[in-house]
């Protein structure tokens, strides 16, 4: 496994953009108003050969009483950010303090300094662990680079002045921070399923996550847009690695607000395309709507597999029609990918939530199913022999041969006498009598044609 090195402090003072730095890519949310980032946030970073796991953090607030330096829309969430913190904190095998060397030590600072001498454990050689590595961040000019010696009293070693915007001298605490990490241990297993947490908010996203996991990772409440960065977790079920990945709610492109919430999406769609399985989520209590049939559409562009989750099944009243009219609304709403299974659930009494994971595999192992040459070939012809193409303007399409050319997403190549013959409605039956044969279960198949001289 990689080292963990999670970076903490109070609100504001850059945590999220030397994240970024130190994983080469945007990955978390960066805004001047506090409390923008609010779960733990994964990635990968790399120093001098050696490879750790970064986690960003939300601000841990410990003066908010009557006087908290957070937005309103982030008081809600103060005491969740501060056990998401600690949660951090403790997996850690290293800590990254980051404060603000604008503004010098603060009264917040100390007190989070204190939170993080008490989380430290002696251990037998009389070192306490995780190391804590104090940055001193914005100290652009050489006047805040020589006032962060202030930060030693803290009494948690060494500052680091740097840059995390410009990435200034921040080699000095990479260097202290490799040398401290433990030796990674090969992983038995690098590749892994990826499987993306997708709809729009308040679904229930992250409250399936946490339910599938067994423990809260991530922060559950009523009110949309709690989550806001794409949250990888890695999880393992039934000995095989998976990514978790909860997302932020999508809504209707007229109703995102700049900003904030405009980053938030753009990770929940670059979390369906790194995806191998998206789970997409809809809120039984409103029934599937238009932008649930949009975000849907996003999935099959993106040639990714599909299973549709009703969530909170049990608000419903149900008589013994209910759950059929349902299936029929949504496959009809979803024509364009009738092959993706429905699964009625609750995360908040967990019913039937033990079949997410089963489905979501099945559903994976479909994607990386491959039919022979032989197979496939018999099923186009028998199509054909039952159902020929019509002709165009006295031409005829000729099928000669198919193969399948690769998996994830399955794709075939048929071989023809000329491809602009073929009609898209054809290619569509073509499509159902593959699956009438081998169903490729919530995956998206592709058939492309090629021209072979007779």
């Amino acid at each position: 496994m990689k080292p963990i090195v999670a970076l903490v402090g109070r609100p504001n003072v850059g945590k999220s953009t030397l994240f970024n730095r130190l994983v080469g890519e945007r990955m978390a949310i960066v805004d001047e108003t506090p409390g923008t980032t609010r779960d733990r946030l994964f990635g990968d970073a790399e120093w001098n050969g050696r490879v750790f796991t970064v986690i960003d953090t939300g601000g841990i607030d410990p003066t908010h009483g009557g006087r908290t330096p957070l937005s309103v829309g982030s008081v809600e969430f103060i005491g969740d950010i501060r056990r998401q913190a600690q949660a951090a904190i403790q997996e850690a095998d290293a800590v990254i303090f980051v404060n603000d060397g604008e503004t010098g030590v603060t009264e917040p600072d100390r007190e989070v300094a204190e939170i993080l001498r008490r989380m430290q454990k002696k251990q037998a050689d009389g070192t306490f662990a995780p190391p804590i590595f104090v940055a001193v961040n914005k100290c652009e000019s050489r006047e805040r680079r020589d006032s962060a010696s202030e930060f030693y009293e803290l009494g948690l070693g060494d500052p680091y002045p740097i840059s995390a915007i410009h990435g200034t001298d921040t080699g000095d605490l990479l260097d202290a921070l490799v040398n401290a990490l433990p030796e990674q241990k090969e992983d038995e297993q690098d590749e892994n399923i990826k499987i993306a947490i997708v709809g729009k908010p308040n679904a229930g996203k992250s409250s399936l996550l946490n339910r599938l996991v067994g423990e809260e990772r991530v922060i559950v409440s009523p009110i949309a847009g709690t989550t806001r960065d794409a949250i990888d977790m890695q999880y393992e079920f039934d000995g095989l690695p998976i990514t978790l990945i909860d997302t932020a709610g999508i809504r209707r492109r007229g109703k995102i607000e700049k900003g904030v919430e405009e980053y938030s999406v753009i990770r929940s769609f670059k979390a369906i395309e790194r995806a191998d399985v998206a789970l997409l989520m809809i809120d039984a209590t409103t029934g599937i709507t238009a932008q649930d049939a949009h975000i849907a559409g996003f999935i099959k562009d993106e040639w990714k597999s599909c299973v549709v989750l009703v969530n909170k099944w049990d608000a419903i009243e149900k008589d013994g029609t209910t759950m059929d009219a349902y299936t029929e609304k949504i496959l009809n709403d979803l024509n364009f990918m009738a092959y993706v299974p429905i699964l009625y659930i609750s995360a908040k009494t967990g019913q039937r939530v033990d079949q997410v994971m089963p489905m979501a595999l099945r559903v994976q192992e479909e994607r990386l199913a491959r039919l022979t040459t032989s197979k496939l070939n018999e099923i186009i012809h028998r199509a054909q022999d039952a159902h020929p193409h019509p002709t165009h303007a006295g031409r005829a399409l000729r099928m000669y041969y198919g193969t399948q050319v690769r998996s994830d997403p399955p794709t075939f190549m048929i071989y023809v006498n000329d491809p602009t013959l073929m009609h898209f409605t054809y290619l569509r039956y073509l499509e159902n009598q593959i699956r009438a044969e081998y169903g490729f279960l919530g995956t998206p198949i592709r058939i492309v044609t090629k021209g072979r001289r007779e």
